[in-house]
């Protein structure tokens, strides 16, 4: 097992290099400001993503469909860092990806409740390739949640799916399902972190841990704001671990502390949380979009530490998340003609926020 310099030095030059490649805040304001959807193409066509557009005909290059093309390159791009990476991290690396398989098979599900097409589905799927382990079709054609989950029998998500099945069967609602492959994916990926050598899994933990602590809070107020569940269901459905954020936070919020008295002192440099939290619906998303600054300035940080472990990789991954995640917003905006005042507040890879505490 090579964990030192040896054992990174042909990935860390892959990473740099692709990191190097990655959108500016430049490209992304010039991307905003283009004056509609044909436009914006355009610029993406003179982007590392221009041979993932080229593989559709313009005339079929829907808005969702230009989404799916991106998102293709960044299905290869995780599947090059994978197979370079040393061999002790692959393990992680691989369930670190495969929360997009997870996000798959909660809108395959969703697909079977609305009677959607295998056609309209498809393109709406992550571009998992041939890693995925769903046989996504087959489950939506099946009919039913319960003839899907059946045909997942051998794989890692059968036995969570079918321990939930009571909870939807009573409720006929998918929500216990999709939390149910939260929490198992979650927990099998902290795990994962567990078993890496100290150098590699103190560095995980900032990345993985980061995520993991904003989606728990995540969870936590929308459990409470929007679902309006109990304490005990709203514990049993959030994880008792974290990095910053731990078991007694989230067992604060289920008891009712005041929300934004928690979110200042976990990370003192939010800004303005009582008034997002004054219009939840419209202020969630809005925090979120800080935590999310947080957690790329903390990715962005990992190119100037020591670049010997799985941090590295792990960051530039999320980096390149977080630029689809923008492109899909400004894909979104330009095709309904939004105004830039509405969507740019949901843009990430804009003048650095500095918000690391």
């Amino acid at each position: 097992m090579s964990s030192g310099v040896s054992g990174y030095a042909a990935i860390n030059t892959r990473v740099r290099a692709k990191y190097a490649s990655l959108l500016t805040p430049q490209d992304i304001a010039a991307m905003s400001e283009a004056s509609d959807y044909p436009t914006l193409i355009d610029h993406l066509r003179h982007s590392r993503y221009s041979d993932y557009l080229a593989m559709v005909q313009e005339a079929d290059l829907s808005p969702r469909r230009a989404v799916f093309q991106i998102k293709t390159l960044m299905a290869d791009t995780y599947v090059s860092v994978i197979q370079a990476s040393p061999a002790h991290t692959r393990d992680l690396l691989d369930r670190f990806y495969r929360r997009f398989e997870v996000d798959n098979l909660k809108a395959v599900l969703r697909g079977i409740l609305s009677k959607a097409p295998w056609d309209q589905v498809r393109y709406v799927l992550f571009p998992f390739g041939d890693q995925t382990i769903l046989p996504a079709e087959a489950m939506l054609e099946s009919g039913s949640v319960m003839s899907a989950i059946e045909l997942l029998n051998g794989t890692p998500y059968y036995d969570t799916l079918s321990h939930a099945m009571e909870r939807y069967t009573a409720e006929q609602s998918l929500f216990p399902l999709e939390v149910a492959l939260d929490l198992f994916y979650w927990r099998a990926l902290w795990n994962e972190v567990g078993h890496l050598p100290n150098q590699d899994r103190e560095q995980a933990l900032r990345i993985i841990g980061s995520l993991l602590d904003m989606n728990n809070l995540m969870w936590a107020i929308r459990y409470r704001v929007y679902h309006h569940l109990s304490e005990e269901e709203l514990i049993n459905y959030t994880l008792p671990f974290g990095y910053r954020v731990r078991d007694d936070d989230v067992c604060s919020l289920a008891g009712g502390a005041d929300i934004a008295q928690l979110l200042n002192r976990i990370y003192p440099n939010l800004h303005d949380v009582d008034a997002l939290l004054h219009e939840p619906r419209q202020g969630l998303p809005l925090l979120e979009i800080q935590l999310q600054h947080r957690v790329a300035d903390q990715c962005r940080g990992a190119f100037s530490g020591y670049p010997f472990t799985v941090g590295l990789p792990l960051a530039f991954l999320v980096l390149n998340e977080y630029e689809i995640q923008d492109l899909t917003v400004l894909i979104e905006a330009k095709s309904s003609r939004i105004p830039s005042e509405r969507f740019h507040p949901y843009l990430l890879n804009q003048a650095e926020a500095s918000l690391l505490a």
